[in-house]
Order: structure tokens, then sequence, then C-alpha cells
């Protein structure tokens, strides 16, 4: 067991913490999924697929303020980490967010912030 810096001994048992720690599971995923929320202009991106459903390149490139080329770095960054999906529609793709669980994600970042500035 590792040494304490809290005063030399914990609140709970080692059998307590033992059981905690079996019960936390591989989180590695979650990490990559909120590494790639964690840079602002990804996150205006998901914040504005929380808003218009399907977005191309494009209009990505205007709503961020970059060039279609920075846009379509970031969309494929989205998409290969599972927060976006893209669609073909004649010459243009579009993009929109992978699933429910990422839109209720991102808007409950955004509440949670509000909130916290508000305080």
């Amino acid at each position: 067991m590792a040494k304490h810096t809290c005063g030399g001994s914990t609140s709970l048992e080692e059998t307590n913490v033992l059981h905690i720690r079996e019960q936390i599971p591989n989180l590695v995923g979650v990490a990559k999924f909120l590494k790639a929320l964690s840079d602002e202009t990804r996150l205006k991106i998901a914040y504005a697929l929380t808003i218009e459903q399907e977005l191309c390149v494009c209009d990505v490139a205007e709503i961020i303020g970059s060039s279609v080329a920075t846009a379509s770095h970031h969309l494929r960054y989205l998409r290969d980490h599972h927060l976006a999906k893209v669609e073909r529609k004649g010459k243009q793709m579009f993009y929109s967010l992978a699933d429910d669980h990422v839109y209720q994600i991102v808007k409950i970042a955004y509440e949670h912030s509000i909130e916290e500035e508000a305080k």
C-alpha cells in the first residue's frame, strides 16, 4: 500500500480501499474522450453540433473562424475519437455528433460551467 501523506492514515480500512480500487474500471477510453473535448476549438465545434444537428466543413470553418483545413483537421480528430460521425451528401461531407451521450455531455458541461461562473 502506498505511503499516505495526509497525516499518516486514511479514514478507510485497507480492505475498503482495495475494494474501491477493484471497482474502478479502466478509464483510458474516458480519458481519451475527455481529452478530445479539452481543446477549446473542438469543444466549440461539438457545441455548435448541439445547436445544428449537421454541419458541413465550410460552415464549421465559418463558425469557429478558421480555415477549412483547420476545421477539417478538428472534425477528423472528433470523428477518430468517436465523438462525431460523417455522412457524404453529394459532394459535401456533413458532420454530426456521434450519439446522444456526446450531446448530453457537451450540454451538461456547458451548463455546469455557467453555474460555476454565476457563483
